[in-house]
This record gives C-alpha cells, sequence and structure tokens, in this order.
C-alpha cells in the first residue's frame, strides 16, 4: 500500500523510530512531508500560479484551492492530537487549528473559526458552494469582515497553512518534542497498517 507517492507502508515499517536521535526520524518525517505536498499542497500551488495568471475576475480555482486546504487543516490537526478517527470531530479540528495554530491565530478567534468551518469548509466541501453571504476572493487580508460578510482570500490562506505546516515538522525534528512526535507515529502507525473502517 502506497501512503505517500513513491513510499510504501513497508518503507514507513522499517524505519528505527524507537530513540529519538535516531537519523530515521528525519525520514520519517519526509514521508509525511511527501505524502502531503504530493498529493495536496503542490496541486494547490499549481491551481493558484495556473489561477493568477488570469484577470481577478475570471480566477476560477478558489472552491478547490479551500476544499484541498481544509483538508489538510484536518489532517495536521489530527497528527497533532494523535487521532486516529476522525470520523465527527472535522468541526473540532477545524476551530482547534484556525483558532489556535499562530500563523492563523491572528485572523481567527473561536467564533470566526466556527462561523469558517460551517459556511466555507462545509459549504465548499458538502454543498460546493460557501453558505451565507462569505466569499472566497484572491487578494486582500486573509479574512475581511465587512458588516456580515467574511471574504476569505484563498492565496493568504494557503501561505499560512504552508507556514503552519512548515512549523509542525520543524517542531517533529526535534526529539524533545516528544509528545508530538508519540502523536505523529501513533497516526502514521494507524495509516500504514491500512486500518481505515467506513
Amino acid at each position: 500500500m502506497k501512503i505517500a507517492p513513491g513510499i510504501d507502508a513497508a518503507d514507513w515499517k522499517r524505519l528505527n523510530l524507537d530513540a529519538p536521535d535516531h537519523p530515521d526520524w528525519g525520514r520519517g518525517i519526509a514521508i509525511l512531508e511527501q505524502r502531503l505536498r504530493r498529493r495536496f499542497t503542490d496541486v494547490v500551488e499549481f491551481l493558484i500560479a495556473d489561477d493568477e495568471q488570469r484577470a481577478l475576475v475570471d480566477r476560477r480555482f478558489g472552491f478547490a484551492i479551500l476544499a484541498l486546504d481544509c483538508l489538510v487543516v484536518e489532517t495536521l490537526e489530527a497528527f497533532r492530537q494523535g487521532l486516529l478517527d476522525t470520523r465527527k470531530k472535522s468541526k473540532d479540528l477545524c476551530v482547534a487549528f484556525l483558532s489556535q495554530r499562530p500563523a492563523f491565530k491572528p485572523f481567527f478567534d473561536e467564533a470566526l473559526a466556527k462561523r469558517f468551518y460551517n459556511e466555507f469548509r462545509c459549504g465548499i466541501v458538502h454543498n460546493a458552494q460557501v453558505f451565507g453571504t462569505g466569499l472566497v476572493w484572491s487578494v486582500g487580508p486573509l479574512v475581511n469582515r465587512e458588516g456580515d460578510r467574511i471574504t476569505v482570500n484563498r492565496t493568504a490562506f494557503h501561505e499560512e497553512l504552508m507556514r503552519e505546516f512548515a512549523a509542525y515538522l520543524n517542531e517533529l525534528r526535534q526529539p524533545a518534542q516528544s509528545a508530538l512526535r508519540r502523536h505523529f507515529r501513533t497516526k502514521m502507525n494507524f495509516i500504514a497498517e491500512g486500518q481505515f473502517q467506513s
């Protein structure tokens, strides 16, 4: 079973992660990075680059970009928490990530994160639309509030998400981050075993 492009579950299982300073930790972290970059964030960056060649009024990939980024948001938070089964936990994961992670905390309090989850994440993922008066845009601040309307800049959102992803990978590289590493290892072991439930 492939757990990342070009990487089998057996590649993960062969790693020696018992010692916190073992060199295999670098390889293990690289597997996660490749898993998320090659499957998701590289695609988002391609869509952004392609879209930005168009005039503002002709840009069209905002929903796809935000849908993929929301997937990554929830995945990263599940790794941080070491959650194996995330069913019925998407809201908690999304809200925790947006309201607590340093790159997003300046833009989202808990109430706004809940609104983003309901109107943007669920609207796009489940109905291919944004609920309420929200807009997905490609310029301006990450979040802009005008009256009751929220506009989310999908490019700025992605940039902050990549900043958080890089910060998470850097934290994992530190042997002293034992709890974070334990959660990461638990989640990757679960993935490598193919223990998915429907």
